[in-house]
This record gives structure tokens, sequence and C-alpha cells, in this order.
């Protein structure tokens, strides 16, 4: 199975939650035709992969169970590759991810890493996919425990660094791992803006690297008011704005709720990249 292509600028990661509790929109794609639905709305808008998951990794959500997953999972999954859209399938499971790739699914976007279920990487490995290992260090039951660092670039380059050598220790191949650093993982704003503060360390780990920033927590507590933190379908400029960053720092993807907004971002960001430099002259 071929990597995913390289068009020259960010990839769009659209996530489609088939779940009854995801933290921004839990339960809005649990029926299979409004998630294909908006899966193919998301592909139309421009997103290079969508990315499927049935178990939800918000603070504090409890897992689901495997055939729960599958069962929300694997017919999106055969619906929309085969409406000819480019699918990834988020989960931490061999088995979801082995049966996904069945059905049609091209990469595995595991938040753990490898570490959740032990059969993950050898299976990733013989079946050939990109994989994406995210910094991760716990469930999301008790993940907000553990999010205590000394140095937190420091740390998670580190952990995420084990984490490729396990992938490659156990047959993938490394040209197909892509690093994800894992914000709001077991980690405070702060720590997710330190993160994003020095990307070029995490990418100095050699491999490309995912973000998912969309909607998360740390953005609301920015955008806070005196009503609190700004609500979660409210975030979406700072999302942007976010996006418009990491594609200027070269990075290899995002993984966003909404498409166009942040295709559009993209397409500027790399645009001004390409953009050839003139000097400034205040002769008119």
């Amino acid at each position: 199975m071929t990597s995913i292509p390289q068009p020259g600028r960010t990839l769009v990661m659209g996530v489609l939650n088939v779940t009854p509790d995801s933290f921004s929109d839990g339960g809005e794609f649990l029926v299979l035709d409004t998630a294909v639905e908006h899966g193919l709305a998301m592909a139309a808008d421009g997103a290079d992969l969508v990315d499927v998951g049935g178990e939800s990794t918000r603070p504090g959500a409890l897992r689901a169970e495997t055939g729960a997953e599958l069962a929300r999972v694997v017919p999106v999954v055969e619906r929309l590759t085969a409406a000819g859209v480019a699918v990834s399938v988020d989960t931490m499971r061999a088995d979801v991810a082995a049966a996904a790739v069945e059905a049609g699914a091209v990469l595995v976007n595991d938040v753990s890493g490898g570490l959740a279920d032990p059969d993950m990487l050898p299976t990733v490995a013989d079946l050939g996919v990109d994989y994406v290992a995210m910094h991760w260090r716990g469930h999301s039951d008790r993940m907000g425990d553990l999010a205590h660092y000394d140095d937190v670039v420091a740390e998670v380059c580190a952990e995420l660094s084990a984490r490729l050598d396990a992938a490659l220790a156990a047959g993938i191949a490394r040209d197909r791992v892509i690093l994800d650093p894992g914000l709001g993982f077991a980690k405070t704003a702060e720590h997710n803006w330190a993160l994003l503060a020095h990307l070029d360390a995490l990418a100095g780990l050699g491999r490309p690297l995912l973000v998912g920033v969309s909607r998360k927590r740390f953005l609301g507590e920015l955008l806070a008011d005196d009503a609190g933190p700004r609500p979660v379908r409210e975030r979406e400029d700072a999302g942007v704005a976010l996006t418009t960053l990491l594609a200027a720092a070269g990075v290899w993807g995002v993984r966003t709720h909404t498409v166009r907004p942040h295709r559009d971002a993209i397409r500027v960001a790399t645009r001004c990249a390409q953009a050839s430099v003139r000097p400034v002259s205040g002769d008119r």
C-alpha cells in the first residue's frame, strides 16, 4: 500500500467522530448516513484525509467496548472509501485498525502511540500503512493526573522518540511514521503553548508532524471572558490562526473539525512562503 501523497503543503485531516460523547460533536454523527454525509462534505471542502474515530478521548471519557467501536467505525470507512475518500482511522486498538484498513483506510492514527494495545505496532507493520504515533501517558479518565513535567519539550521529545524506536523495532517503515505532540493529552495549557513554541525541537526527531488544536480547551481558556472559557463552537477563529502558523512552520498536517477555513489558511501560508521577497521602497 502506498504512502499518503505529499502535495507540497500542510495536509488537512478532517475529524469525523462517530461517538456519543466526544467533547465537540459527540452524538451528531452516530447515524451511519449522517456520518457518511459529513465525511463526504469534508472531502468536498478539501480534506486530504477524513479521520474516523469511534472512541472518545476527551478528558474524563471512559473507554468504548471493542465491539461498539468496530460497529461505529467500519461501516463509515467502507462507505467513504467506496466513494473515493481517503480515510484514516483514529483508534488505539489493533483489531479496529486491522478492520478499518481492510475496509479501505490508508492510515492508522493512534493517540496512544502503541502503548494502549501491545498488538498495535506489529499489526500496523503487517498492514503496511502509514502510522501516526501521538505522545500519550494514559487513558482519558486519568490523563489529567499525569500532566507533570520538569521540561515538557524535552520530555515529550524523549517519549515520542521512544515510540518511534518502538515502531521501527516492530517493523513499521521509518518513512511511514508521523509524530503528534498530543496537545491537551496529559498537558496543561502552558504545556501546550510551550510545545507550539518549540516545534523545531519536535521536528528534530526527523519525522513529519501532525498537530491537533481544533476547539481544544486551552483555546477556550485563552479566549475566556467574564462568562468563563469561550464555548467550544466559538473557538474556530483561534484554531484557524494556529493552523496558519503551523502551516508556515511546515508541519505535515493539522487535524480539525472544520475543513474549508483551515484549508484556506494553509493556502495563504503556502502562497506567502512561495512569494519572492522584494525590497520595500518608499518610491512611488
